[in-house]
């Protein structure tokens, strides 16, 4: 039984622990400690599930992994794992942050050239994943950096190789997706507001360490910024215009955004001083958390009712 559900796990189900461990993140940054605790929690939980469900898939059906791991939304593994980090990090456990890092460089090496290797032009919202994935990677790493500076320039390289791949999805995305997108579309944005975060936690990294190089990366960071509200404004106008309010579980790759922006706007606020920065940061959280809570209730029903569908039985002779 368990093996049976097990496969009908889809390898894009990492976007529930990026989902909620964003809006974790950016309801500590935004002074709800309880909250960000009970959601960290929650994704903490189902990426163990997803953890194990993994690595029975893999022993029972490697040659099933291995099929879909040329999927872009094999990718959300390793940006959960990079999400998760920065979650426990901010609530006070960098060991088991280490950790993660570990796995999520591990599992990028792994899925990254077999993703690039399959995409075909033109592409959709979920290929924005290989920026996300490369860039939670940098978010992480700038966090552990310091109390370890050798890992500024692993940092430094993610981040500039996630910003080099969000150019190039993006000259191949099909712009029509942002009126028929099924809520993936919406990574257009969330991919340059994690570069934006990824961007910020550098430069607080070189600022806490009195690098010169700190400003000049501080900058970068606001204009990314500048460009993330931008497309939110785009994709929100274009969502209310042609509303798509069918269930689709494409739509925690609409949180995933929605949480990392309040996150980024926060980041840009602290590093700036801008209070009025901060107060639409706090605003921002509560948009995110509706539509997690939102997501997370269609996706729930929809798995109750997937448990609770009899299986098949075999036709007697």
């Amino acid at each position: 039984m368990f093996a049976a559900v097990v496969r009908r796990i889809p390898c894009e189900s990492g976007a529930v622990v990026m989902g909620t461990g964003i809006v974790s993140v950016a309801a500590q940054l935004t002074g709800h400690p309880v909250l960000s605790a009970v959601l960290l929690a929650a994704a903490g939980a189902v990426w163990v599930l997803l953890a194990v469900s993994f690595l029975i898939r893999l022993a029972a059906d490697a040659a099933g992994w291995r099929a879909e791991s040329v999927r872009p939304g094999a990718l959300t593994g390793v940006a959960a794992t990079g999400v998760l980090g920065v979650g426990l990090t901010q609530h006070g456990w960098p060991a088991a942050s280490w950790v993660l890092l570990a796995a999520a460089v591990a599992l990028w090496a792994v899925l990254m050239p077999r993703v690039l290797r399959g995409l075909k032009s033109p592409v959709v919202g979920v290929c924005f994943l290989l920026c996300v994935a490369t860039q939670s990677l940098a978010v992480l790493a700038a966090k552990l950096a310091v109390g370890a500076v050798w890992l500024l320039p692993v940092a430094a390289v993610a981040d500039v190789l996630g910003l080099g791949l969000y150019v190039f999805v993006l000259s191949r995305f099909d712009f029509r997706q942002l009126v028929r997108g099924c809520g993936d579309h919406w990574i257009a944005g969330g991919a340059l507001a994690i570069s934006t975060v990824s961007t910020s936690e550098l430069g607080s990294a070189l600022r806490v360490l009195h690098l010169a190089a700190a400003a000049v990366v501080g900058a970068g960071a606001f204009v990314l910024w500048a460009i993330t509200a931008a497309w939110c404004a785009v994709l929100a106008v274009l969502e209310l215009a042609v509303p798509r309010l069918r269930y689709d579980f494409r739509r925690w790759a609409t949180v995933f955004p929605l949480g990392m922006t309040c996150t980024a706007t926060f980041g840009v606020a602290a590093a700036s001083g801008a209070g009025w920065l901060a107060e639409t940061a706090r605003v921002l959280l509560w948009p995110a958390l509706v539509v997690l809570c939102l997501t997370g209730w269609g996706t729930t029903r929809r798995a109750a009712r997937a448990l609770a569908r009899p299986r098949a039985r075999p036709v007697s002779s």
